[in-house]
């Protein structure tokens, strides 16, 4: 799994979302950099990392804990946005022991309906082989109604090469790999330790009726809720995210 590693101190790992990659909570890892390791990865199928057929959370958190133990790390701080909020709730449900203490940024330990048709429908249906510029895909999936800021950030997993463009991402394995994504096939294993959930105030992802299932699995949670802001809160109000997340962690240094 590719990664990328600022600082010195207690390791920190920060978890992109679906269609992400380490670069989405960079300005976090400047935040925590002075007194920490910070880890950014690129999850399986996204950014630099191997592309696989198959995909599900106990695999991407066997991962996580490959990597730690590659880099020689007994336990470390996990920060999750979205997909990379279930990938370390995951593991710090399967390996409570190698958790130091989990932050999970809008999402919730359910099931979610499908809500990524439209992304995918124009991802696939862009032309890679008539792509001539970054302005003729991002026309193609604003077309395909997808809005602007969505499809600047979608654009950032298409890379040129000699031959054109192509998609950085495993589009294909994320496509196939989608009910897994979304699912939420975990045991019914307690997380013990510290755990701060934070979401954006605009967004639809953790609402009330999810309160059962989070302190069922994680109860000694803590909450946060960022007024103004929607899915992509570390993005929107980078700031307020930033503190709470160092103050947390600071909080609850091993």
């Amino acid at each position: 799994m590719h990664f990328v590693s600022s600082g010195e101190g207690q390791a920190v790992i920060l978890i992109h979302g679906l269609f992400g990659n380490s670069d989405n909570l960079k300005n976090l890892a400047s935040a925590l950099e002075q007194n920490y390791q910070v880890i950014r990865v690129d999850l399986p199928n996204h950014g630099n990392s191997e592309h696989w057929h198959s995909m599900d959370y106990p695999s991407l958190a066997q991962e996580c804990v490959d990597l730690l133990q590659q880099l020689k790390i007994s336990e470390a701080h996990f920060v999750g946005h979205s997909m990379g909020g279930k990938v370390a709730m995951a593991l710090a449900l399967l390996h409570p022991e190698m958790v130091t203490s989990l932050v999970v940024a809008d999402i919730a330990p359910v099931a979610y309906s499908p809500r990524h048709q439209k992304v995918f429908a124009g991802l696939t249906s862009l032309p890679l082989a008539n792509v001539t510029s970054r302005k003729f895909a991002l026309d193609h999936l604003t077309h395909a109604d997808i809005d602007l800021g969505t499809a600047q950030f979608l654009l950032k997993n298409l890379q040129k090469t000699d031959n054109g463009f192509e998609w950085k991402m495993n589009l294909e394995g994320l496509i196939e790999n989608y009910p897994h994504i979304i699912g939420w096939d975990m045991p019914d294993a307690v997380y013990p330790k510290p755990c701060f959930f934070i979401r954006g105030g605009d967004s639809e992802y953790v609402l009330a009726e999810h309160t059962s299932a989070i302190m069922k699995q994680f109860p000694q949670v803590s909450a946060k809720t960022i007024n103004g802001t929607g899915h992509w809160l570390h993005a929107q109000k980078p700031e307020i995210f930033n503190r709470l997340v160092v103050e947390f962690i600071d909080k609850h240094q091993s």
